[in-house]
Parts: structure tokens; sequence; C-alpha cells
């Protein structure tokens, strides 16, 4: 079915354009460099012995500040919350590595040629000590070539780990890898304080590529053969004299040597900026979680889910947000987000979140927080509120699913333990329901064991009872899809007679389910939510973007977990 440009405007138009903003940033800024080093006056004698390598080193540097100074600002995740207002922010990094690879590469060569092209006219402007000297050692023995070295092999450390397959075997390497961001960006501050490359400072009393009558002097050099040696011609013959050749020539004479200076760190102004504003956020997050929360209870729920339920002082949250938890007891360094299932409101306190006992430091987490016997029991804390390590958390910290309460009609699809955003969804919906713009809400929920739906069973089975008390039953449309079965194919329990009448065997017939809501909703505007794996999020994201003939507009948000 053809795409329709209102939903494609909708979900692409926002994130192109920044795309396309960004990429005309750096193709500006390279270009910009480039010719500033390729033609720059004061650069005259520096490109004259590196070349292109100059050129390219520069220009592609000028580009990795911008995204250096960028890729912090994603970082920033209160400032995040301010900017994104909607699941429309979009973090792209993925050209950064590629222009790196540029970088690197130019300044291997700009090494060789420093060595290669050694310059006796000009000491202070060479990098090497004397020609031919081993480029090898400029790399290891100056600040510039060192620090380079060393952010080349944090990088690919960090890019590597950070891959699909190491991020689900071993999420520690992932986790401690990652965190070399800020040595990277200390090795980034003392690369650019080398001072290697250097600008002509006297222009105006030394006009590049102009004859220095006094050096020719002192040297007992005549004109001629300084003329052959420079601009490797011979000198005309016509011209009998110096006078009569610099009369009827466009020959610069001067009378003073070039001086030359470093740049000043150009790095330093792009990202001391963004650095400060992140360095203060952590500051802030930190004194706003130095205070450890009140566990109330934790309950194990069946396939390996913990819930945790916990109170904190002026803790206030939306439905749709996450946290961050961090236990000291279980790692010093590591910490997780997790997504709020119970938001505080106010007649309650409590707050809490689901955890899948999946990798070291959820089992670790659990093992300390329930004996080895516990199974679907409850733990009141004031029996046992000693044994409990201290916990603190971060946050809260917005995410799209905020927005679901905004639409008049929102489909929230969930996979599996991707349910948890809308579970806080459900409760704030349940204790309620009238001061939001929702007025029809379709959840999908699909899970490979039968035993998963118990998580919140009965939270939809008192929020289904509400809305038929309230004579408004078609406001949640409940859907729950088995897409494996063992035999059992009910939620067991009397209680959960509603849920079952709600329970398909196999996975959803997309493609209907959106032509159906479509025609139900004609003409208005429909926001989905998705939350599970990628292939449920792309299938739903195509379908977003595609034309319908009752004028219903889907507009897409997504929620990825690995």
């Amino acid at each position: 079915m053809a795409v329709s440009w209102r939903s494609w405007l909708a979900n692409e138009g926002v994130k192109h354009l920044c795309l396309l903003i960004w990429l005309s940033m750096n193709v500006l800024l390279f270009w910009k460099t480039f010719l500033l080093y390729n033609q720059g006056p004061e650069y005259h004698y520096l490109h004259q012995m590196l070349g292109l390598g100059l050129c390219l080193s520069r220009a592609s540097a000028s580009v990795l500040n911008l995204n250096c100074s960028l890729i912090l600002l994603p970082m920033c995740r209160i400032l995040l919350a301010f900017l994104r207002g909607s699941q429309k922010v979009r973090k792209n990094n993925d050209g950064k590595s590629h222009v790196t690879c540029v970088h690197v590469a130019a300044h291997l060569v700009n090494a060789l040629n420093f060595s290669v092209n050694y310059s006796e006219d000009f000491v202070e402007l060479n990098a090497a000590r004397y020609r031919n000297e081993d480029p090898r050692k400029l790399l290891f023995t100056t600040v510039p070539g060192l620090t380079g070295v060393c952010m080349v092999v944090v990088l690919f450390l960090m890019i590597t780990a950070s891959t699909y397959a190491i991020r689900v075997s071993n999420y520690d390497i992932f986790w401690y890898t990652h965190n070399l961001f800020f040595v990277f960006y200390m090795l980034l501050m003392l690369h650019v304080s080398g001072g290697l490359l250097k600008y002509q400072t006297n222009l105006d009393t030394h006009p590049p590529g102009c004859i220095n009558l006094n050096r020719t002097s002192s040297q007992n050099i005549s004109l001629p053969e300084y003329f052959s040696e420079h601009f490797h011609e011979p000198f005309p013959e016509e011209f009998s004299k110096p006078e009569e050749f610099t009369q009827n020539t466009f020959v610069k004479i001067c009378m003073e040597e070039p001086r030359f200076q470093a740049n000043f760190p150009q790095t330093w102004l792009w990202i001391s900026g963004p650095l400060c504003l992140y360095c203060a956020e952590r500051l802030y997050r930190y004194i706003r979680s130095n205070k450890p929360v009140t566990i109330i209870s934790v309950i194990s729920h069946p396939s390996d889910v913990m819930e945790i339920r916990m109170v904190k002082e002026n803790f206030k949250a939306r439905p749709g947000q996450y946290i961050i938890l961090h236990c000291p007891s279980v790692s010093a360094l590591e910490n997780h987000p997790f997504t709020l299932t119970m938001c505080p409101t106010e007649t309650k306190a409590t707050f809490g979140v689901h955890l899948k006992i999946v990798g070291d430091w959820t089992e670790r987490f659990r093992d300390l927080l329930l004996p080895p016997s516990s199974q679907d029991s409850e733990i009141l804390p004031f029996i046992q509120s000693r044994s409990y390590p201290k916990l603190y958390i971060d946050g809260p910290f917005g995410s799209p699913f905020e927005e679901s309460l905004n639409y008049e009609i929102s489909l929230c699809v969930a996979g599996g333990i991707g349910v948890t955003p809308f579970a806080s969804i459900l409760n704030t919906l349940l204790d309620d329901w009238k001061p939001y713009k929702l007025r029809r809400l379709y959840f999908i929920w699909v899970c490979r064991d039968i035993q998963s739906f118990r998580w919140f069973a009965d939270l939809l089975c008192m929020l289904h009872n509400k809305f038929w008390q309230e004579n408004r039953p078609d406001y949640v449309n409940i859907q729950l899809y088995l897409s494996q079965t063992d035999g059992i194919q009910k939620i067991i329990g009397e209680k959960y007679h509603a849920l079952n009448s709600r329970l398909f065997i196999g996975r959803p017939r997309w493609k209907l389910l959106f032509d159906e809501i479509a025609k139900y909703n004609r003409g208005k505007t429909v926001g989905v939510f998705c939350c599970g794996p990628n292939s449920l999020s792309k299938t739903l994201h195509k379908l977003s973007n595609q034309n319908n003939s009752y004028g219903t507009r889907f507009e897409y948000n997504k929620e990825s977990f690995s």
C-alpha cells in the first residue's frame, strides 16, 4: 500500500530535517576549514610542507569538534527531557567513526611529510628534528601523537564493546568500556595542546612566498641562485640585473623572516560548554540521588520477574518515565535504567519497578532482596527492613510513552517485559482518567509464556471492571496474544475470566488491526507506542506510514530494548 504523506511527515519529517541540518553543518564546516588550510596565506608554508594531508586532517578535525560537542548533549538526560517534548528526538552518531578514520589517516600522512619535507629554512615550523626522521617517533614521542594513539584505542574499545553481541553476552564489558568516554575527553583536551601545527603571524611584513633579501645576502646567495632553488626554474636570461627582474615581474621582496605561532586549541571552545553542562548535570544528579530509598516490598513474579515497591521523600514522576537503580552492594559503579510501573500520586507516595532477571547484575540484586525459596511471595519491610541493601535511584527521566496520555486515541503495543512502560499508564488511568486527553486506548500485549500475563493480570482486570462499572466499556480495548503454547491456553484463576476472553493464540495480524482501528476512528490521529523487539517495532513503524482509505493518521513512537 502507498505511503501516506501526512503520516510520513508526522513520523519521519522532524527526524529527516534534523539529519539534513546535521549533515549540512558537517559539510559546510569541513569545506570551510579545508579551503582555509588550502588557500589561507597564513598556512602557505605549512601547506607546502604537508600538502593535502594538512587540509584533510584539519577539516576532519573541525567536524570531530562539532560532533564531540553534540554527542554530549544526549548524555544530559535532564536537558534531553526538556528538549525532546515528544518522541521525535533522535541520536545519530554513525558518521563519527568514519570521520575519525579520515582524521587518523591524514595525520599519518602528515607525520611522514614532516619527516620527508623537513625544511632548514623554517626550523620552528618543523615537527621533525631532522630530515627523514622515523615518523613513528613523531607518533609516540609527542603529546599530540601519543594522545591520538590512545584516543584511537579507547574509541575502538568503545565501538566494539557497543555491538549487540557483546552487550547481550557480557553487559559488564559494554558498561565499563563505555564509561571510558571520560578518558577520551581528557585525552582530547591534551591532544590539541601540543601546538604542532603553526600559522604565520607577520603576513604584512613577510607576504607568503616572498624573497627575503636579508637571507640571500647573509648566506652569500645570489638572487638567481635563490630563484632557482625556491622556484625550481632557471633565472630568466633576458634580465641582466636583479633590479630589472624585480621591476618587470610580480616577485615580492621582503626584509623579514616569517614568524610562526601555534594555533589556539579550537577544540576547547567547542566542547567546553557541553562538557561543563554535562558535569553540572552529573553533580546535580549525584546530589539528588544521594539519599537512599525505603523499600516497602519485594515481590517475586513468574518467569523470573521481580517487583520492587519503594518510597522516597519528595519524589515525583509521570507515567511512562524511568529511573536508574544503583545498588552499591551489587556493584560500586554499575547502574541500570528501569521503567516505572507505578508512579506516586497525591494520595500515595509508593512507586515501583519490575525487573526481568537476565544477566549477572539482576541475578545478584535478586539474591540480595529475595530469599532462595521465595516464589510468588511478598516480604514486608517492617519485619526484615534491615536485611535490605541500600538502594539509590536517579531520576525520573522522560521517555516517549509520556505522550500516550496526550492523544485522544492511543495504540500501545508491548512485547514481553516491554509492558512495563504501559503499566504505569494503566495504573494512572485506574486512579483517575478524566484529567487526560486520552479517550480510547488499544492495549496489545504479546508474550511467549502464559505465566507472563500474571505480572499485571490483576491490574488489567481492575481496569476492565472499572470502565464497565462507569459505562465506558470502549475506553480500553485489551488484546492479549500468546505466541507460543505448551498446552495451557488460559490464565488460571476464576477472577481472570475477563482476560481469558481477550486471550488469542498466535501473533496479531497487524495489517487487519490497523485497518480496524482506522475504520473505527475515521479522520482522527492515533498515537502508536511500541516497546518490544526491533522486528515488532519495524512492522508497526512501516504500517504507521502507510495510507488508508479512512483518513486516519498514525503517529509512531517507540522505545527499543536489547
